[in-house]
């Protein structure tokens, strides 16, 4: 249950108006009046409560709900528990992200610029935009309507945020382009200087990093995470992407559109990901490849070739996500024949 100290619920809402917002269908029988006042788990739910179901594995916790309404595909509808009205849908996990949506709408923007925090006169900001305390806005910046800059984040001369977008405390931003509506969470870290250097046997000579990062819309970016600015070249994040906490991005690297990138994923300089790329946690890229639209990469999975459109790869090197299954069988038998021998 979200604790109210923190989260307060919109509403109460109707049956009909959640149902108007999940897409879904009113199960048989349903009251569409009867109204409902938050969302949680199957197993913490009460009857002013609305949760889902999404995996088979937790058939038995819906079996034995106490919730008062459930999003669920309409396969599953034989098995609620009674009394509980049913919201249908092919899609159920999205059905419930799009009602706990309107239970917990973001937060409005309150405009302002705290006295604390330090702005450049050259810079321009829309007077619909959020400045909080100790934040940092250099020359030239531009800062879009209903923007919120959070405390203590520093925004470096020439940076340009589009409207609506969310910019977390203790973030630094520099030498980048940022899109509508997106989010930036806590101490991120876009357009550090990429890790770039000519080598030979008198050490390291330093190569300027003179590109740019350029972030679409709708992107989520998030604690910590680290995208390098390009080195001549942009580094570039496509419309949509989604980036977990602590994902290290290097120089140059293309970012397609709708783009998934779990916790400390790392990818390399200049590899290219096209549009619905998904890695796994800790899934790390080599530089200079290319991975196809749609592809898949398990978690911890080490990808030093280029990945096909559509394949799903996995382990160390990265190999289709079958052969590796196969592999992990096959030494695990070898590790217990060999123990048996050595008995």
């Amino acid at each position: 249950m979200p604790d109210s100290r923190f989260f307060t619920p919109a509403g109460p809402f109707t049956l009909q108006e959640l149902a108007a917002a999940a897409g879904a269908e009113i199960g048989h029988g349903a009251d569409a009046k009867r109204r409902f006042h938050s969302v949680a788990a199957l197993g913490e739910a009460g009857p002013g409560d609305v949760s889902f179901l999404e995996n088979r594995r937790y058939l038995d916790a819906f079996a034995s709900t106490r919730a008062g309404c459930c999003v669920i595909d309409p396969r599953f509808a034989d098995r609620a528990p009674a009394g509980a009205a049913l919201l249908l849908t092919a899609k159920p996990y999205k059905g419930f992200a799009l009602i706990a949506q309107k239970f917990f709408p973001d937060p409005a923007i309150a405009p302002g610029r705290h006295e604390s925090a330090e702005i450049d006169p050259s810079a321009r900001i829309a007077p619909s935009a959020r400045v909080d305390a100790g934040a940092v806005v250099g020359a030239r910046v531009e800062i879009g309507a209903r923007c919120w800059i959070g405390a203590n984040t520093v925004i470096g001369d020439g940076v340009a945020v589009a409207e609506d977008t969310v910019i977390g405390s203790n973030a630094t931003l520099a030498y980048c382009l940022i899109g509508k509506r997106v989010l930036i969470h806590p101490g991120a870290r876009i357009g550090s200087r990429g890790f770039g250097f000519a080598m030979d046997e008198q050490g390291a000579v330093r190569i300027p990093q003179t590109g740019r990062v350029i972030v679409g819309d709708d992107v989520e970016i998030g604690a910590n995470a680290c995208i390098d600015r390009g080195s001549g070249t942009d580094t570039e994040i496509g419309a949509g992407a989604m980036i977990d906490n602590l994902v290290m991005i290097g120089h140059n690297v293309k970012i397609g559109r709708g783009c998934v990138l779990v916790a400390q994923v790392g990818v390399s300089g200049s590899t290219k990901l096209g549009d619905h790329v998904m890695i796994g946690g800790q899934g790390g890229l080599a530089g200079h490849l290319t991975i196809g639209a749609g592809a898949r990469i398990a978690a911890g999975g080490g990808v030093i070739q280029d990945v096909a459109a559509g394949a799903v790869v996995g382990g160390y090197p990265a190999v289709p996500v079958r052969q590796w299954h196969r592999q992990s069988v096959i030494l695990a038998r070898m590790a217990r024949g060999k123990a048996a021998e050595d008995k």
